[in-house]
């Protein structure tokens, strides 16, 4: 396997703690040493102890996925995985922002903890709708959408937007208050 990095120079690699002939663990240390390039690791275990976890975090792995995962979860980290990398691509400097927006998708390691008083079942309900729209959505139309009240959708879509999985716009009418509007995914400046 490190031959094949050392060759290919992958972005990304895919890594078991369980091989057939050593741990997961000693090949992403000698990645670490060896590989040419950083290469980023994702681990896709059943390891779920805490040293292992650990070592894992410890060795800069990019996310953490236990095995048994949905296909689902599987693609929600390959795509923050993405996010973050576009974010880093980019030349130039980052402002402090886009430095806590790569560290928002790195750190949030593809699932929804919502705070206190929010459930991850409501939460991941309003991902879906969120991810099914190619508009923005208001939090009454989230809320009709996923079948709870307005206020309920609003608190769920402000976290999402607090931890940079929403973006929130602000759509203003000829009086009142402007709407919040949501859309899915990172704002990129």
């Amino acid at each position: 396997m490190l031959d094949a990095v050392s060759r290919l120079h992958p972005h990304l690699v895919l890594l078991d703690v369980y091989l057939p002939d050593r741990s997961g663990l000693d090949v992403l240390r000698e990645l670490r040493v060896e590989a040419p390039d950083p290469t980023d690791v994702i681990v896709v275990t059943a390891a779920r102890d805490v040293e292992t976890v650990r070592a894992a975090l410890h060795g800069g792995v990019a996310s953490y996925l236990v095995k048994p995962f949905t296909f689902a979860t599987f693609g929600e980290r390959l795509r923050q995985y993405a996010a973050g990398r576009q974010e880093m691509d980019r030349p130039g400097e980052l402002a402090q922002e886009d430095v806590d927006r790569v560290f928002a998708v790195v750190r949030r390691q593809g699932a929804i903890v919502p705070p206190k008083g929010l459930s991850a079942t409501t939460s991941a309900l309003v991902v879906k709708v969120l991810q099914a729209e190619t508009a923005d959505l208001s939090a009454a139309e989230t809320a009709e959408r996923v079948g709870i009240s307005r206020v309920s959708a609003r608190r769920y879509l402000e976290h999402l937007s607090s931890t940079g999985q929403a973006q929130q716009s602000l759509r203003y009418g000829t009086s009142g208050r402007p709407e919040h509007r949501y859309r899915w995914g990172s704002s990129t400046p």
